[in-house]
């Protein structure tokens, strides 16, 4: 099941040229599913980059703590799973929207609980998506769909 933001969330620095592959930064702290969508994504034709908890993805991002000064990597989308131990990926997202460089990159919230009040806390705090796992193909198809979108 997928929710999106209702506000249609495009950012205008999401720039996804047709024939590039969109990059993705995926943080789940369980490798079998971190594994999972990577290959999801990956055959979709998505440069892929994995993190196993939100401090990593912040590090990766430019955020964290000990991350040189100019040190950002750039990606079209961040797909982080809800329920991650020391920092949970509405944490994450949260941090994200407040900084100022990756703020603008489209944040998609995993989790395996529908549980109506964390979906629509997550998507009044910016979320673009939150998708119920397990992840499946057709939700990488319309997170391609949205980007592609949101590009052109």
């Amino acid at each position: 099941m997928l929710y999106q933001s209702m506000d249609g969330g495009c950012s205008g620095d999401i720039t996804v040229e047709f024939g590039d592959e969109p990059h993705v930064l995926a943080v789940d702290d369980n490798l079998i599913d971190r594994k999972l969508v990577e290959k999801l994504l990956k055959n979709s034709s998505f440069k892929v980059t994995t993190a196993e908890n939100g401090l990593r993805a912040l590090e990766y991002l430019g955020l964290g703590s000990d991350t040189l000064d100019g040190t950002v990597s750039k990606v079209n989308l961040i797909i982080t799973y809800y329920c991650m131990p020391g920092m949970t990926g509405y944490e994450l997202l949260k941090k994200i929207k407040e900084s100022s460089v990756p703020r603008e990159v489209p944040v998609v919230i995993m989790s395996s609980e529908n549980v109506p009040t964390r979906i629509s806390q997550c998507l009044q705090e910016g979320a673009q998506m939150f998708m119920l796992k397990p992840l499946k193909q057709s939700d990488v198809k319309s997170l391609k769909c949205y980007l592609m979108k949101c590009s052109s």
